[in-house]
C-alpha cells in the first residue's frame, strides 16, 4: 500500500521528523487560501508517483493570486496515469542542500537497509548510475536495529560528518518509522539543509507491506482514492498485475516466464503494457478473468500469452481463452505459445476455434509486435 505525500508527513510529524507546514487543497479557491495563511508555498499534486516535478505537477506561488491559478493547472491534469485531485500547499523553503535518506528490503542480504546520500532531489536509482560513491549503506540488525556508532560511521562514510548532530536523531526516528508501519519502503527525498542550518522533510515516500495490513487496519484504503483502477480491479481478481508503459499486454504463468516474456517482447521491438502472472495450475476462469482485464486497458494494441504446462494444463488454458475471445467479442489480436501439459490438446482446441498457436516464445513475441503494429 502506498501513501500520498500529505499522509507520509503526517506520520513523519507524529514521529518527530521535521515536516514544513501545510494544508491539502481541493480547489483552487482552498489554495488561495492556504497561501493567504502560509505565505510563499510549493503546490504540490498529490498522486503515488515520483517524478511530479518534471511533470509540472509542483510549482511556487508566492501569492495567493498565483497560488489559485496553478492550482488551477494542476488539479486534473494527468501523472503516469493518475489524475490529480488534490494538491499539497506547504511553506516554500529557503534550501542550500538537498539529500536524500531512506530504507528498503536488500533481498539479497535478507535485512532492511538504510541508504544516506549527499545528493538528494533525483531518484535514487539515478544517483546510483551516475554517482554510485555519493550513497552510504547500512544493513543494521532488524531485531535491534541501528546502534548509534553504526549510524554516526553511515553519516561519514556519505561525507556528511558536519551534520552528524543533525542527522543521527533523524536516521533512527526514521527506522523506527519503518519498523511501526512494517514498510517496505520509506524515503525521504528530498532531505533538504535550510538557510538557517536545519534539516527538513522536504518531501516523503511510504510503502506498506501488504501482507502486515492486518496490523494496520486503521490505515486500509488510504490511497484508494489514488490506485490505478486497473490494479485495483486485478487485486480484487486476485491476479499478480503490475501496469507498465508499453502496448503488449502480457500474460504467463510463473513471474520469472512473464519477466522473459517482457524481455523478449521488447528484444522484438515492443513494450510491454503489463506484468500479469496466473500463477501455476491456473484454471480456464483465471485465464478468461486475466484476458477481461487486459482488453479493459485502452492502451493494450495486442495480447500475447506465454504457457508453460506444469501443474497447468494446455486444454483447460485454451478453453478460457477460447471462451473469453468469444464473450469478450475480443477484436484485438491475439497470439498464444503454449507447451507443457496436454499441449496438443490445447493447441488443437485453439486452432479449431481460429486461434493459431505459436510454436515458441521467440516467434510468439515477434508476431504479436507485428500484429500491434499493424503489419
Amino acid at each position: 500500500m502506498k501513501f500520498l505525500e500529505y499522509q507520509v508527513k503526517e506520520r513523519f510529524r507524529a514521529a518527530g521528523i521535521p515536516v514544513p507546514d501545510g494544508r491539502l487543497a481541493k480547489t483552487p479557491d482552498e489554495a488561495a487560501l492556504a497561501a493567504g495563511a502560509l505565505g510563499p508555498i510549493a503546490v504540490k499534486a498529490q498522486v503515488p508517483v515520483g517524478g511530479r516535478g518534471k511533470a509540472g505537477g509542483i510549482k511556487l506561488a508566492k501569492t495567493a493570486a498565483d497560488a489559485k491559478r496553478v492550482a488551477a493547472e494542476i488539479l486534473g491534469m494527468t501523472i503516469k496515469g493518475y489524475t490529480v485531485k488534490e494538491v499539497w500547499c506547504e511553506t516554500a523553503q529557503d534550501i542550500t542542500r538537498e539529500l536524500y535518506l531512506g530504507l528498503t528490503l536488500d533481498r539479497d542480504a535478507r535485512k532492511p537497509v538504510l541508504i544516506l546520500s549527499a545528493q538528494g532531489g533525483m531518484e535514487i536509482e539515478e544517483v546510483a548510475e551516475t554517482h554510485a560513491e555519493a550513497i552510504a549503506k547500512l544493513h543494521p540488525d532488524p531485531w535491534r536495529g541501528p546502534l548509534s556508532f553504526e549510524v554516526r560511521d553511515l553519516i561519514f562514510r556519505a561525507g556528511l560528518g558536519p551534520l552528524q548532530t543533525q542527522l543521527t536523531p533523524l536516521v533512527v526516528k526514521l527506522y523506527l518509522l519503518a519498523r511501526t508501519y512494517d514498510a517496505i519502503t520509506i524515503e525521504i527525498n528530498p532531505l533538504a539543509l535550510t538557510q538557517d542550518g536545519g534539516l527538513v522533510a522536504a518531501d516523503g515516500k511510504l510503502e506498506i507491506d501488504e501482507n502486515a495490513m492486518f496490523r494496520h487496519k486503521d490505515l486500509h484504503g488510504a490511497d484508494d482514492s489514488e490506485e490505478d483502477p486497473l490494479e485495483a480491479e486485478a487485486r480484487r481478481r486476485k491476479l499478480t498485475y503490475v501496469r507498465l508503459d508499453g502496448s503488449i499486454g502480457v500474460i504467463g504463468n510463473g513471474a520469472g516466464l512473464v519477466m522473459n516474456t517482457l524481455d523478449l517482447v521488447q528484444r522484438e521491438g515492443g513494450r510491454a503494457a503489463n506484468f500479469l502472472d496466473i500463477g501455476g495450475g491456473a484454471k480456464a476462469e483465471v485465464v478468461r478473468s486475466a484476458l477481461e482485464l487486459l482488453a479493459g486497458d485502452p492502451n493494450v494494441k495486442g495480447i500475447l500469452i506465454n504457457i508453460f504446462g506444469g501443474i497447468t494444463r494446455g486444454d483447460e488454458v485454451a478453453h478460457g481463452i477460447i471462451e473469453a475471445s468469444r464473450d469478450l467479442n475480443l477484436k484485438l489480436p491475439l497470439v498464444v505459445r503454449m507447451t507443457g501439459t496436454r499441449e496438443e490438446e490445447g493447441r488443437q482446441l485453439l486452432r479449431e476455434a481460429g486461434i493459431a498457436p505459436e510454436a515458441t516464445a521467440t516467434g510468439a513475441a515477434r508476431r504479436i509486435v507485428e500484429l500491434a503494429a499493424g503489419r
